[in-house]
Order: structure tokens, then C-alpha cells, then sequence
């Protein structure tokens, strides 16, 4: 009896530690590269501003420390060719941050967080003066950094509305080929900041 006692208890503490542990946000973002590329052959590349339905899930170790992952739908990217011809790069930038919650008396929540972004392209296309070249986008890692807060009206119990700021470094390699012979191969510099606002929902 004792051991089935326990071991109910025991449940029920499980149960709660992990009440409150997910949190699934929903958000609109900004992609705003803060880099372009010049290249003494080729000429001058710039990735223009983007903008994409970037859901996350987050998981809470405890009320300050959690790690959360930012997916998005897939982003269409323009770059601009000597500010007239464009590259076309379809691709997904899966981004995984540790982050510290600043726990106080307010229903604002402060937070900051650092960990790695990848930037998946394939489907490249290209025009203009560039349309007989073949375009090759190859896949890159780099860092991430995050602050934001997110904030919890009087009325809620569960659900809350954030924004946070993304910086993400990426300089993916791209290989331009002419009749199947590689001509150049450059590093993109993108560098971008994602800016995201959206609605917060914690289990």
C-alpha cells in the first residue's frame, strides 16, 4: 500500500514539473541582411529584405533557462546583381538558441539567448545577364545571438505576445558555373537581423 502511495505521489510530482515546460509561438518576421558581397570579377551582390511565418517551440528546463527553436516557412530570397539583375534562392533558416529569462515583479520577461543557425537553400534561379549561368547555393552554419521579451496580459493565464531581434552570421558559398565549367566560387555575405513579433502560448 505504502509503494502504491509513493508511487502515486511520485506521478503527480512528475505531472507537475512538467506543467508549463513547452511554449509554442507563432510570429511574422522581418529578414534584413546587414552585409552584401563585392567581387572583383563578378561584380556587386545584395540579398534584399524578406519576410516569413516563423512558428518556434520552445522548452523550459525552469522558470529562467530554456532552448528554444525558430523554424519558418520557406523564404524566397532576391539578390541583386549590380542593383538590377537577380538571383533567386529559395531556403529555410533553422535557428537553435539557449536562453536566460530575467524573472521579476512585472509582466514583462526580458530574455537573451546565443546558439547556432543553418542556412538550407536549394532551387536557385537566376536572369537577366546572368540567366546562362548556373548558380549553386551550398548549405552554411554560423552563429546566433537573441534578445527580446515577452509580455503577459492580466487576463491571461497562458498565452502572451512577444518580440525579439535575431542577429544570425551566414556567408554561404555560392558556385557559378558557365556550360558546366565552375567560373568562381564566392562567399555570400548576408549577415541578417530577424526581427519577429508575434503570440506566445506555454503548456
Amino acid at each position: 500500500m505504502l509503494k502504491q502511495v509513493a508511487l502515486i505521489a511520485l506521478m503527480g510530482m512528475s505531472a507537475s514539473a512538467m506543467a508549463g515546460q513547452w511554449q509554442v509561438k507563432v510570429g511574422g518576421s522581418v529578414i534584413s541582411p546587414t552585409q552584401d558581397t563585392t567581387d572583383p570579377d563578378l561584380g556587386h551582390f545584395e540579398a534584399d529584405h524578406e519576410y516569413a511565418f516563423t512558428p518556434s517551440v520552445e522548452y523550459f528546463f525552469n522558470d529562467n533557462i530554456s532552448a528554444e527553436l525558430l523554424l519558418a516557412t520557406p523564404i524566397s530570397h532576391d539578390v541583386a546583381h549590380e542593383g538590377e539583375n537577380k538571383i533567386k534562392i529559395k531556403h529555410l533558416p533553422p535557428t537553435l538558441t539557449a536562453k536566460y529569462h530575467f524573472k521579476n515583479s512585472t509582466r514583462f520577461t526580458p530574455y537573451i539567448g546565443v546558439g547556432g543557425t543553418a542556412f538550407v537553400a536549394w532551387d536557385e534561379k537566376t536572369s537577366g545577364n546572368l540567366a546562362d549561368l548556373d548558380v549553386k547555393v551550398k548549405e552554411d552554419f554560423g552563429f546566433a545571438g537573441q534578445i527580446g521579451f515577452n509580455f503577459q496580459p492580466a487576463d491571461a493565464k497562458n498565452w502572451g505576445v512577444f518580440f525579439d531581434a535575431r542577429y544570425t552570421q551566414l556567408s554561404p558559398e555560392v558556385t557559378v558555373k558557365a556550360g558546366g565549367t565552375t567560373v568562381k566560387k564566392i562567399d555570400l555575405d548576408i549577415d541578417p537581423m530577424v526581427y519577429t513579433i508575434g503570440y506566445s502560448y506555454k503548456f
